[in-house]
């Protein structure tokens, strides 16, 4: 993985329970940003709010790291990321960070199945999406199902399209 991208931890220990929160607006609406021991641990999407907001490095480099994405100006994510899940997610979660599923493309669950070395395991994929805590960074929106037809997403079919259309808008430029 070259260091513009993601690094995603493979350390599932944590140092301490605290958890950071900020929530920011967007266009596809709030999305609260969690980290936890100098690691993005999830975004919400369009959840209820935590309690108590702080704010330290990560969150607002985050922050402004989605901000250039929705202003088009961002096509990969440099945010230090540890998403709690098995080996199977966390191999899938890698492949869809890396140079395999660059901005403003899309792969099929049984493509990213195979790259996951899987071939049969289409529907474990699709899970590992459902699970995805970091959606947008970890960008599960842009997998979909045979011949290109949207299914599933945490935040709704009109907000994967919704983002799907964002990156298609700004891969051209």
């Amino acid at each position: 993985m070259n260091k513009s991208q993601n690094q995603i931890s493979n350390d599932q220990a944590t140092n301490s329970n605290t958890t950071n929160y900020l929530t920011i607006t967007s266009p596809i609406g709030n999305l609260t940003l969690a980290e936890q021991n100098g690691f993005l641990t999830h975004i919400y999407l369009n959840m209820e709010t935590p309690t108590e907001s702080t704010t330290n490095k990560i969150l607002l480099d985050t922050s402004a790291q989605l901000t250039e994405y929705f202003d088009g100006t961002r096509k990969e994510f440099t945010i230090p990321l540890n998403p709690k899940g098995g080996p199977f997610l966390q191999r899938v979660w890698k492949i869809m960070t890396s140079s395999q599923l660059p901005f403003g493309t899309t792969i099929t669950y049984s493509a990213l199945a195979n790259l996951a070395g899987n071939p049969r395991a289409s529907r474990a994929v699709g899970m590992a999406n459902n699970r995805n805590p970091i959606p947008i960074i970890i960008p599960c929106h842009r997998v979909v199902g045979k011949n290109g037809t949207l299914t599933g997403f945490r935040g709704g079919l009109s907000m994967k399209e919704q983002l799907l259309s964002h990156e298609k808008k700004h891969s051209k430029t």
